[in-house]
């Protein structure tokens, strides 16, 4: 905005208007290059830009920094201190909760939850700075723009426009960004649970784990997130007393794993439809045209069908949903290059069925492995997440708004092959459900380049603002 347009909204106004709160309070001018098309998604695309810039890895990044950078903008938008928390659980690991006040109904509230740390980025693996806020080619990049920060401005955008409007909701709206969700030491949700459990108490939370399906630059589907497969690593280790390298002999710890690795590689674990799944690809099958369809539709009738089997399982995002994976992802082993190994170890990261034991697969390894001087054992204990219920209310409103927005796109429940912070709320009573209204194709979430395109970032946020407005105040039923 020109200088003297805003100096004299300010004498309009009566008041000084810093450089800091102009940007994020007022409209940007219509030429500008972001592809904002109202006040709020300015508000958000400012927040976004804030926490992509603040570094948030394990190694180097600071979350706390983060949450106390957001608390500030909060504050800023006429929140009182009180509503407003911050809890650092360890060094360098910060947690923000913000509360917008509802009436007093009974009701209990709704969380919408994302997470503040990133994943490692090192710049000389990128052709863009990881940790700066970039937009170019209609394109955001940045280091955490889709995993997870797009989430976290999105939700503190959609509080600080509701409390700008003067809406009171039904119940309250928590508004939660965490620490550590991608493997780090201090996990804040569980620290939550653990010790401040009355600060996001609520009948459901929205996460991660969900969105638009995108192929060939067509929107196809609005998944939901309502269940996630649980995660189990083994170690697979081979010892031997060794000996000198010009004396080999068949018995070699490094060659007994290389085996080992190659039959877990060739395995494929038996096809298992649950609740979410078979109804995935139910739903899918409409949407699906050729032999991909009609695989769908085969393995909803039999899911021991060898065909649709085969020809579902060629997709790793197909593959994923129809069974329990393992697959190897670190290796270690020998110890001098002129020497006969004493030992060599692997890491096997299995992606376990919801309703699968990390037992049953513990044993079906070793099975597999045949070979015992192999040793497979459990590193650490998987927790189970119980599929989250697909409510008529909850799941009437994401299709209405869905169509409004989008028609004829279907919503289609589905199981997240990864892991999220879900998994302990589930586990604490609190029904997960992964939401969000973008539509992303590739993302490079966790890789090179890290993106997602501006206009699914605004038009997520439209649909996340629809969806909070309208599950917190007074509709008509779903018939």
């Amino acid at each position: 905005m020109p200088k003297s347009t805003l100096q004299r909204l300010c004498a309009l106004a009566g008041c000084l208007i810093t450089a800091a709160a102009s940007s994020l309070l007022l409209p940007l001018p219509a030429h500008a290059q972001l592809g904002a098309r109202t006040k709020w998604d300015s508000v958000a695309r400012n927040l976004f830009k804030e926490l992509i810039e603040i570094n948030t890895s394990q190694s180097a990044g600071d979350s706390h920094q983060a949450a106390l950078a957001m608390a500030a903008r909060i504050k800023a938008a006429g929140f009182p201190d009180s509503d407003v928390v911050v809890l650092k659980n360890a060094d360098r690991k910060g947690n923000l909760i913000v509360r917008l006040r509802g009436r007093s109904t009974g009701k209990k509230p709704i969380m919408l939850l994302s997470h503040l740390d990133v994943v490692e980025a090192k710049a000389e693996d990128w052709t863009l700075p990881p940790f700066k806020f970039v937009e170019q080619d209609s394109t955001f990049y940045g280091r955490g723009v889709a995993d997870d920060k797009d989430d976290g401005a999105v939700h503190l955008a959609i509080v600080m426009r509701l409390k700008a409007e003067g809406y009171v909701p039904d119940r309250d709206i928590i508004v939660a960004l965490t620490a550590d969700e991608e493997g780090g030491p201090a996990n804040g949700v569980q620290f939550l649970i653990d010790n401040h459990r009355r600060l996001i108490d609520a009948e459901y939370v929205f996460n991660e784990g969900g969105g638009g399906r995108v192929r060939d630059g067509k929107k196809l589907s609005h998944d939901i997130q309502a269940s996630e497969k649980k995660f189990q690593n083994f170690q697979l280790e081979v010892t031997n007393p060794g000996g000198h390298s010009s004396r080999p002999v068949r018995d070699n710890a490094i060659t007994h794993l290389a085996d080992a690795l190659v039959k877990v590689g060739n395995f494929d674990f038996p096809v298992h439809l649950n609740e979410i799944t078979r109804e995935y690809f139910n739903r899918s099958a409409n949407i699906t045209q050729g032999k991909i369809g009609d695989a769908m539709r085969a393995i909803v009738a039999n899911p021991n069908d060898p065909k649709a089997t085969a020809t579902l399982s060629e997709d790793p995002s197909y593959n994923s949903q129809l069974r329990t994976t393992c697959v190897a992802t670190l290796l270690d082993g020998g110890h001098a290059s002129n020497a006969l190994p004493q030992r060599a170890r692997a890491n096997v990261n299995c992606r376990i069925l919801p309703d699968e034991s990390p037992d049953d697969i513990k044993k079906t390894l070793e099975r597999v492995i045949a070979n015992p001087k192999v040793v497979v054992t459990a590193q650490g204990n998987a927790r189970n997440s119980p599929p989250s219920p697909l409510t008529r209310e909850l799941m009437g409103e994401i299709e209405r708004i869905t169509k409004e927005m989008w028609p004829g796109i279907p919503v289609i429940p589905t199981m997240s092959t990864g892991a999220t912070d879900g998994l302990m709320l589930r586990n604490a009573g609190i029904p997960v459900y992964g939401v969000s209204g973008f539509f992303y194709p590739e993302t490079f979430a966790h890789g090179m380049n890290e993106r997602i395109p501006v206009r699914a970032f605004y038009e997520g946020m439209e649909f996340m603002y629809r969806l909070v407005k309208s599950l917190t105040g007074t509709r008509v039923p779903v018939s």
